[in-house]
């Protein structure tokens, strides 16, 4: 079936178009293309005639003439739009015109890296193909490899890299390996660095926050030393949408760069579907959960040989919707008896290489794609997508960025990405050649889901995000420093890019002993070089290996894949996670799910960096849980008024995983619960946020009108000792997940019935009695506790404001929703006030904190506007955060947080009239 016909199907179904919020139609367009340019050499004007290119997009064309003009260039258009020739065209000139020139790629990921390698390869072999067609036989061994391509990365055997650093021309690369492995070897890549002419820098909006503020330092390192070698490179930037292409690349290289949006490439049409899912319970605002509409839409699609990518938020998101669209596909197919001719005709074409680890449930090839499956599985899948052999793959956002995955049909996203602008990477996807498309957003129950599906207007019609970058945070800034001072010693007044206070940093680094000054010069005298230890990414630089076992006979015996030798038997390894991924998927007891299968984690050596897991068949997944305890290390800024503190400076965040639980599928009901055993290390984080403490000024009226529920409780003068009875009663365990109490801390004990319902009143009563009786005590350790209390807290407005706040804070910032973190605190460290934190997720943070501060009153009044026209009863996860069946009578989530919001706005208003 076409996909038009799919189209016309989806909207004659009356139950489907009930929950579509909105429907973007937007026509095809034709290529707007020029004659290739007259100065383009001609052995690569050839190369691009046999390979059916006659002509140039215009945004290529005009790639070309800025790069002529000895220019920098970012090009941002869309996906699909032919980005990747705007920079091969100009390197390859100029390694064609000089045999001395050379050329630098820079990807985000080694994957892109590799892509790109067999572009250029083919490229190169459409240039010695064209050559040798014109040639005498005699002469034919004359052809040069002029591109001379090869990838150097982490992956790159030791015995290619000399090889490689000798003899290439085109060298592709990451920022982390340039940033380590290159620029302080310098000397060893001299002839590459004296000849180099550009240096490409691709998926460009991928260089933000505090990755893209480590890129530009590294940057500036490369272009210090290509100084001292002599060169002066252009840089060539491709880009997806963003607000500030230019201001970004210009941020990134410290040098003036020529934008280039105007896209004329051609585009079929183009469909976006916004689908909200259907609400199962009205007044409490539950919906059906997203994974399940995703499900169903993309078996839809499947049914009728539409070839889709679904993209989910998280890994464990991607392993369960594999899961459940294999279920349902493997179901159909026992219903079905037989697959028609054209499907196994289909099933009977050769699998692409290396893709045994594909698991053919049913006729339809189903994979999935994200971080920690191994490179070979990666390709594999990639190359089965490009031939058609896999028809649907369930990925994150490491299918985003521009690995070629040849033209699929449709894309279904599973929640809103985060960001606009990741938004349309997405969507883009689908329809990367002339055809008709179809993109679906499916909605979650989440506020920030809620809000954009209610409001398409925002994706549709608003600039996408701004890429902030900040090379001058000091504690990136000064460890560069001290990586460029060990590349090259810093003469007299020398500038760091353009750092006027360089000589006070390197002062601060001589004082440290880390480098000595001679002669108005500064030498590096610390031990080692420094690059080894600095990590350009937010995530830990090592990983977790994922060895697994199979369980059969009762004897242990490899799964399948690369055997290693060495322990106990033998073992296969399926995958890697970065640490910080680790806690919270590979801790003993979870279910780590990989291509759809499940395994059991047995065993997590956190200091070995190895998991050890074996597969299980279970209906069920898990999910980790743990704290947060925000310490303020100082204020930057503070402001108080009405009984409102606003506030910013940096903080330490201590997070610790401590708990799990299971979790059914397809129902998603919670099966148990369980404590990590042993203990995994805290993390600690340090860096900004901004917070909000309410102060009695504010906090007395509400208590007045019933409007504040968020004071500690005094739990009356026997308090003490029936807790210890129910300790003792319970055996000093916790009554949820078994775990005993840890050394030198006791078990919580938790009110069922909440504590402030029985009315007590100190010296007015003796209600405390009833509440306090054992009957309505249980112990729980602490992340059992945390999540008991989660709703309570939530239910009385302190909780509800934090929640809202978190959703709303990111469409403010024009940041993704991981960036930040949040906070409630009803009694804060330090202050004992009521305190909401939203917090950087990145180490030493990178300004959203004071642009928060900035933005206060008007998030505050977005927060009141969200819950007031929220359509739920008493509060529901579209306005203020889960709130279920079990909430007291006399509690209005909605209500709380609403007046709550107000008060804050009121007050805020009223300083801000009296300063005007």
């Amino acid at each position: 079936m076409s996909i038009e016909t799919v189209l016309q199907s989806l909207r004659d179904d009356p139950a489907l178009m009930r929950n579509v919020t909105a429907w973007q139609q937007a026509p095809a367009r034709p290529a707007r293309t020029t004659s290739l340019p007259a100065d383009l050499d001609a052995r690569l004007a050839a190369a691009l005639r046999s390979r059916g290119i006659d002509a140039l997009y215009s945004h290529q064309a005009a790639a070309w003439q800025a790069a002529q003009a000895g220019q920098n260039l970012v090009v941002a258009t869309a996906t699909a739009s032919g980005k990747t020739l705007c920079y091969n065209l100009p390197v390859a000139q100029a390694l064609l015109a000089d045999p001395a020139a050379r050329a630098l790629y820079l990807f985000p990921t080694k994957a892109l890296a590799h892509d790109q390698l067999a572009e250029l390869n083919a490229l190169q072999l459409s240039i010695v193909n064209c050559q040798l067609s014109t040639l005498a036989p005699a002469r034919s061994a004359g052809v040069d490899n002029y591109l001379k391509a090869a990838t150097y990365d982490g992956d790159t055997p030791q015995r290619e890299r000399g090889r490689i650093r000798r003899e290439a021309r085109s060298v592709l690369t990451n920022p982390d390996m340039l940033h380590t492995g290159m620029l302080p070897h310098h000397p060893q890549w001299a002839e590459l660095l004296a000849g180099l002419r550009y240096v490409v820098l691709d998926e460009l909006h991928t260089y933000r926050g505090v990755f893209g503020s480590h890129v530009a330092n590294v940057l500036r390192r490369l272009q210090r030393i290509c100084r001292f070698y002599g060169s002066d490179p252009r840089f060539l930037c491709a880009s997806a949408t963003l607000a500030n292409p230019q201001e970004l690349a210009q941020r990134l290289i410290e040098a003036p760069v020529t934008l280039i949006d105007d896209d004329g490439s051609p585009q079929g049409e183009r469909h976006f579907v916004f689908y909200n899912p259907p609400l199962v319970d009205p007044s409490l605002g539950l919906r059906r959960s997203s994974l399940l509409e995703a499900e169903s839409l993309a078996a839809t699609l499947l049914a009728h040989d539409v070839q889709t990518v679904v993209f989910a938020r998280s890994r464990l998101a991607v392993e369960v919707l594999l899961t459940y669209l294999r279920e349902r596909a493997a179901r159909q197919n026992d219903e079905r008896g037989t697959m028609n001719d054209e499907r196994r005709g289909r099933a009977a074409q050769p699998s692409p290489p290396d893709s045994s680890f594909i698991v053919h449930h049913s006729s339809i090839p189903i994979a999935g794609y994200r971080g920690g499956y191994l490179p070979l599985e990666r390709r594999a899948i990639e190359q089965g997508l490009r031939s058609g052999a896999l028809r649907a793959v369930v990925a994150t956002n490491a299918l985003e960025l521009g690995i070629d995955i040849g033209g699929l049909d449709a894309a279904v996203l599973v929640g809103y990405p985060g960001a606009v602008a990741s938004t349309w990477q997405q969507a883009g996807r689908a329809g990367r050649q002339a055809g008709v498309s179809l993109a679906v957003l499916v909605a979650s129950a989440g506020a920030l889901d809620q809000y954009i599906v209610t409001h398409p207007e925002y994706v549709l019609e608003r600039s996408p995000e701004h890429g902030l970058v900040n090379p001058d945070n000091l504690a990136i800034l000064s460890s560069h420093l001290a990586c460029a001072a060990f590349e090259l010693p810093f003469r007299g007044e020398e500038r760091f890019g353009q750092v006027a206070f360089t000589a006070e940093l390197l002062a601060w680094l001589a004082e440290a002993g880390d480098v000595q000054q001679h002669g108005g010069d500064w030498f590096w005298m610390g031990e080692g070089y420094p690059a080894q230890a600095i990590s350009l990414r937010t995530a830990s630089p090592d990983n977790v290996v994922i060895q697994a076992w199979q369980v059969a006979g009762g004897k242990r015996q490899v799964a399948s894949g690369k055997r290693q030798e060495g322990g106990e038997g033998q073992s296969v390894v399926i995958g890697q996670l970065e640490r910080a991924a680790a806690q919270s998927l590979l801790h003993p007891g979870a279910i780590y799910l990989h291509q759809g299968q499940s395994y059991l984690v047995e065993q997590l050596d956190w200091d070995a960096g190895l998991a050890s897991v074996h597969p299980v068949e279970v209906d069920y997944y898990t999910t980790a849980s743990g704290s947060h305890l925000v310490q303020v290390l100082a204020v930057l800024e503070e402001r108080t008024t009405g009984g409102v503190g606003l506030a910013h400076g940096p903080v330490q965040i201590k997070s610790q995983v401590s708990a799990f639980r299971q979790i059914k599928r397809h129902t998603h009901e919670t099966l148990g619960f369980g404590q990590i055993e042993p203990a995994l290390p805290e993390q600690v984080l340090e860096t900004d946020a901004f917070w909000i403490a309410l102060g009695e000024e504010l906090l007395e009226p509400l208590r007045a009108a019933g409007q504040w529920r968020s004071d500690p409780n005094d739990y009356g003068p026997n308090w003490q000792q029936q807790r210890n009875a129910a300790r003792a009663r319970d055996g000093y365990r916790c009554t949820l997940c078994g775990a005993s109490e840890p050394a030198g801390r006791q078990h919580d004990v938790h009110h069922k019935q909440p504590f402030r319902t029985f009315g007590y009143v100190p010296g007015q009563n003796e209600a405390y009695r009833q509440a306090n009786q054992l009957e309505n005590l249980a112990t729980l350790c602490r992340a059992c506790h945390q999540r008991a209390e989660q709703g309570q807290r939530l239910r009385t407005g302190l909780g509800g404001l934090a929640y809202a706040l978190g959703s709303l804070a990111p469409l403010y910032l024009m940041c993704d929703p991981g960036d930040i973190g949040v906070a409630a605190e009803a009694r804060a460290p330090g202050s004992a006030l009521p305190t909401v934190t939203i917090y950087e997720k990145a180490p030493a943070g990178i300004g959203f904190s004071q642009r928060l501060y900035e933005l206060a009153p008007d998030l505050l009044a977005a927060v009141g506007d969200l819950v007031r026209r929220c359509s739920c009863a008493a509060g529901c996860p579209a306005c203020v955060g889960p709130v279920g069946a079990e909430q007291p009578a006399d509690i209005d989530a909605k209500q709380l947080t609403s007046a709550l919001a107000a008060a804050c706005v009121r007050a805020l208003s009223r300083a801000q009239s009296a300063i005007g």
